[in-house]
């Protein structure tokens, strides 16, 4: 287990020794509260697009769903006749320059995993670039666009923003409830209450905490093909090997196990690069992996390699509140 595993670990189970990180998490909290606090006064330059823009982000570090929230935003507002683009930090991405536009044909380490992913899914125009002010007037430059979204970015204060969606992991919560280093708050627990809406991935039912929202697998698609394969491809109680380098991956496999299947679990790091001799595992079994490792495999995935595509359900709650959102944003459009 690394250093951060066992960290992540400790801000959701309890380790006494963070209580020496309090001091760092003062500092922490102060820095990220003068940043706001300037925000918030228009004492900080921050670029307003022309067009509405809607962060999807996280309080918390690690994964929470947003990809996949993403590509349901894309497609409901596609739904409604809107032309949509993307903007992304393009983590671990190394472009030949900045901003870059993610097209489909390019590799995961040129344009970061989760922006292919998304790319190749919809076709969506997409930009990346860590200031992504810079990446919304970059996509505009060269799009018709009606609205934008920006994947992550929540404390990206220079970008103004018409919306902001936030996502918790419903089971882990906010863990020890600090913030970074003695805790994975990214900002203080208080910040959700100024955000427009927030959504539980797992929960079951809306609270007053949230809108439920869930990722329901859809099918199984082989790397070296595409084919698309039904959920019962494998039977009742295969054995399979399951590689997710995510942010939280007991989620895919609590997931492969719910479509009964018996996942010898394989975590790696978050956005973590791949060989086919890491991924050459004994004995010889079915190998499911998600869809956000799939972009970075394919180039050498022998025939049988699979990943699980899921799709995000948000409840009806929140599907009405955000059209009501879509038409006070763009009333033209209604």
């Amino acid at each position: 287990m690394t250093f951060v595993e066992r960290l992540q670990r400790a801000w959701y189970h309890g380790h006494p020794a963070l209580s020496l990180l309090r001091p760092l998490e003062v500092l922490y909290r102060r820095v990220v509260s003068v940043r706001r606090q300037r925000f918030l006064a228009g004492a900080s330059e921050s670029y307003r697009a022309p067009v509405p823009l809607i962060v999807v982000g996280n309080v918390t570090v690690g994964g929470t769903g947003k990809t996949p929230l993403i590509l349901w935003l894309i497609e409901h507002c596609r739904s409604r006749g809107l032309r949509v683009g993307v903007v992304s930090r393009g983590y671990g991405a190394k472009p030949p320059s900045l901003p870059w536009r993610v097209r489909a044909e390019q590799t995961a380490e040129q344009a970061g995993d989760e922006p292919l992913l998304i790319v190749q899914r919809t076709g969506v125009p997409l930009v990346i670039d860590p200031d992504r002010a810079r990446a919304v007037q970059y996509l505009l430059a060269s799009e018709t666009l009606d609205l934008v979204l920006s994947d992550d970015g929540l404390q990206h204060y220079r970008l103004a923003r018409d919306l902001e969606l936030v996502l918790i992991d419903a089971a882990r919560g906010l863990g020890n409830g600090r913030c970074l280093p003695a805790g994975p708050l990214r900002e203080p627990a208080e910040r959700l209450q100024s955000v427009d809406a927030v959504l539980l991935n797992g929960a079951m039912a809306d609270t007053m905490q949230g809108y439920a929202f869930s990722l329901e697998p859809s099918c199984l698609v082989e790397l070296a093909s595409s084919a698309r394969l039904p959920l019962d491809h494998f039977p009742a109680g295969q054995s399979v090997h399951a590689v997710a380098g995510i942010g939280n991956p007991e989620r895919f496999f609590a997931t492969l196990e719910a479509l009964h299947w018996r996942p010898i679990p394989h975590p790696f790091a978050d956005h973590a690069h791949y060989s086919l001799e890491q991924l050459t595992f004994s004995p010889s079994l079915p190998l499911v992996m998600t869809e956000k490792d799939a972009v970075k495999c394919r180039a050498f995935a022998p025939s049988g390699w699979c990943y699980l595509q899921v799709q995000a359900k948000p409840s009806s709650a929140f599907v009405a509140w955000f059209d009501t959102q879509l038409d006070r944003l763009l009333p033209d459009q209604s």
